[in-house]
């Protein structure tokens, strides 16, 4: 009896310690798996959820993230109005869930560049904010690989000839967001 009691004894022994091993197993993995979230992975996870992001020196936004992807999200505030914003601008993030995820969609893998090519090719008039605090009206004319040409002309008129006051080179690191 007396062996069968220690050997029931070193077998539960055995067994809290593969337990014990196993959790500091997992909890290593999950150590690395955080360690490797990306901010691009939690807006993705967040559409739909309301947010105040802070970009720039000034600029704060308060709305619903609608889409995400790699370097940008959009977000939609309570008016409707609608801004791309670079996630290298992005300051902090106030309402972002703690969940990831991982999103293979095509709109996640458009880098912010083609995104704002959309808009270029749309024509339609923006306001683009800058990190600086400062921020332009007018219409984009091109997106570049590190930069955008922005033909200034006032907000709410077309972009013709004579409205256009000045031809504006901004580089991509210097935007907040582009807000329609």
């Amino acid at each position: 009896m007396r062996w069968a009691a220690l050997f029931e004894d070193l077998e539960a022994q055995a067994e809290v310690l593969a337990l014990a091993e196993r959790a500091a197993e997992v909890d290593e993995r999950a150590r690395v798996e955080i360690g490797r979230l990306a901010l691009a992975d939690r807006v993705a996870a967040a559409c739909g959820h309301r947010v105040r992001v802070r970009c720039g020196r000034e600029l704060s936004l308060d709305g619903s993230i609608r889409a995400g992807g790699a370097d940008w999200m959009l977000i939609e505030d309570v008016t409707g109005r609608e801004a791309i914003v670079p996630l290298a601008a992005v300051r902090t993030i106030a309402g972002l869930p703690r969940f990831a995820a991982t999103d293979e969609r095509v709109a996640f893998r458009l880098s912010v560049r083609h995104v704002l090519r959309a808009v270029a090719r749309d024509r339609r008039g923006v306001h683009v904010h800058l990190v600086d605090g400062s921020a332009v009206s007018g219409t984009l004319d091109r997106v570049t690989a590190d930069h955008l040409d922005v033909a200034v002309h006032a907000a709410g008129e077309q972009r013709r000839a004579s409205a256009v006051r000045d031809m504006m080179v901004v580089p991509l690191s210097a935007v907040a967001a582009v807000v329609a």
